[in-house]
């Protein structure tokens, strides 16, 4: 087994492993159990009572979490004609040409959003085997496949906190919610927006109980047990 360092032991010292906190105990925890040096990632895992490998029980959609991910949100869009210019207006970081798409296929992938219009898919889809495994394929479910209007607004909501999340083979979600400097309220809200959103996404063919375990970490930190009833009576205040 790995051994971990004094920092890592100290941080665990602080949380009662038998206990599963309410969340505003747990945010409270994050941010003082990180025993890295730098602002590490403040995370959610999320254990469903889902099986993935059917259809009818997928769990993926996106969240706009009200205070963002303190990061800078590097957005490409795949656009032509009008959608070229609302995109750049918009303040995408990159407009897919030509060029950059044979660069894509050549493996560059330094961005963090891809959005995309119908009329791209076609020359989209041959990205697929490139952007398909970091997460960075465009997809109507996700809601980064769009119609030319509506570049504006998701680029916008990519770059204020939007998170896709979506529930992986071992019937987990993960999803990042902020950083360990953010203050105890923006962590508690953007947990509780990413709990409405994981609850409105329940599969009508999910059957028992739906959010079986909740988890909130840092990077490289120790895991704190929430208790998923009280995460699911979570509200994003107005």
């Amino acid at each position: 087994m790995p051994k971990h360092g004094k920092n890592y032991l100290a941080a665990v010292a602080k949380i009662d492993q038998a206990r599963s906190y309410n969340p505003k105990e747990a945010v409270a925890l994050v941010k003082v159990t990180s025993p890295v040096k730098f602002d590490a990632t403040v995370e959610v895992h999320i254990r469903l009572g889902v099986d993935p490998r059917h259809a009818d029980q997928q769990v993926r959609d996106v969240v706009v979490l009200p205070h963002g991910l303190g990061k800078t949100v590097r957005v490409l869009v795949f656009a032509q004609a009008d959608g070229v210019s609302l995109a750049r207006e918009a303040g995408a970081d990159y407009v897919a040409d030509e060029e950059m798409i044979a660069k894509i296929q050549a493996g560059w992938t330094d961005f963090d959003v891809a959005i995309a219009t119908p009329d791209m898919m076609g020359k989209v889809g041959r990205l697929g085997r490139i952007l398909g495994p970091r997460g960075l394929m465009p997809n109507p479910k996700a809601g980064t496949v769009i119609p030319v209007e509506d570049i504006p607004r998701v680029i916008n909501e990519a770059k204020a906190g939007r998170v896709e999340f979506r529930v992986d083979k071992t019937s987990n979600l993960h999803v990042p919610i902020g950083k360990v400097s953010f203050d105890e309220n923006k962590l508690f809200e953007n947990l509780a927006a990413l709990m409405e959103a994981v609850k409105k996404a329940r599969p009508s063919a999910a059957k028992g109980t739906y959010i079986r375990r909740v988890t909130l970490t840092s990077t490289m930190g120790p895991g704190i047990k929430v208790d998923p009833a009280q995460s699911q009576a979570m509200e994003v205040s107005e």
